[in-house]
């Protein structure tokens, strides 16, 4: 797999700055720390980098802002809970949580009573609220199925700018701006339809990297040379060779082109 990278800005050409390979089976946002570390070695970070949905996590966002002042602009995920797709039980956003404390208290103003991150689901944070008092509970149907409810969710930092992403995204000026990225569509469409990108010529995917590479460099040439080309009406006339002189001296009539001259 190929992944694009180039440059949206306005009135300018847009030029390829990276081409990554990786293994079709690797998820997109496992190569997106490795691009902009290969950005960021040829001074090319961007200081606004839109990607697909694929690209996209809030860890990955605050890594790309840490680590390279990049603002990662991309659709987050929305919840896909059973409490967020229905309508008539309490969803995350009913439970009140307290960091300072390290405690979340639920609707009905219980607190939870255990707080932890375990690694199999790091960097999320779990609660759970005792049996006890969910067993007990007046509107239990309404938020768990189980013996008693449990929440996960990400530390503060993350889990404000979480929510902070998910309004943000439902804005007309966000949506105007993300618009660009769906370029990147076309210049996929030209790798693979106009040079043939998903056919690979060699063996490993090392030598495929240098397709790919060659390939993007074709395509940056051929965009400079589209963008640098002056149009007909503003290109001066080369100087007329000796025998055309010669011919206007004559009054010779001559073709427009050589080539296409008659033949006898």
């Amino acid at each position: 797999m190929a992944h694009v990278t180039e440059t949206c800005d306005d009135d300018t050409v847009n030029i390829i700055t990276d081409v990554t390979t990786t293994p079709a089976t690797l998820y997109d946002i496992r190569a997106l720390p490795d691009i902009h570390n290969r950005l960021a070695q040829r001074d090319l970070l961007p200081d606004e980098h839109l990607v697909d949905g694929g690209y996209t996590s809030i860890v990955q966002q605050d890594q790309s802002a840490r680590e390279h002042g990049i603002t990662l602009v991309g659709p987050v995920r929305k919840k896909r809970t059973r409490q967020s797709r229905q309508g008539n039980v309490f969803d995350r956003d009913a439970f009140t949580i307290d960091w300072e404390r390290q405690q979340v208290v639920c609707p009905q103003g219980k607190p939870s009573r255990e707080w932890s991150t375990p690694l199999s689901i790091a960097p999320y944070t779990r609660v759970r609220f005792a049996k006890e008092d969910c067993g007990q509970c007046p509107v239990r149907s309404s938020c768990t199925r189980g013996d008693r409810r449990q929440l996960n969710f990400l530390p503060k930092q993350l889990y404000e700018r979480q929510a902070a992403a998910r309004a943000a995204q439902q804005t007309t000026p966000w949506k105007a701006n993300y618009a660009m990225r769906a370029g990147i569509e076309s210049t996929v469409n030209e790798f693979v339809n106009g040079h043939g990108m998903r056919q690979t010529r060699y063996r490993s995917q090392t030598k495929t990297h240098v397709q790919h590479v060659l390939t993007a460099i074709a395509v940056n040439i051929e965009r400079v040379n589209a963008e640098l080309t002056t149009p007909a009406a503003e290109r001066r006339p080369r100087t007329p060779t000796a025998l055309q002189n010669f011919l206007d001296w004559q009054r010779i009539p001559r073709p427009t082109s050589w080539r296409t001259a008659g033949k006898s």
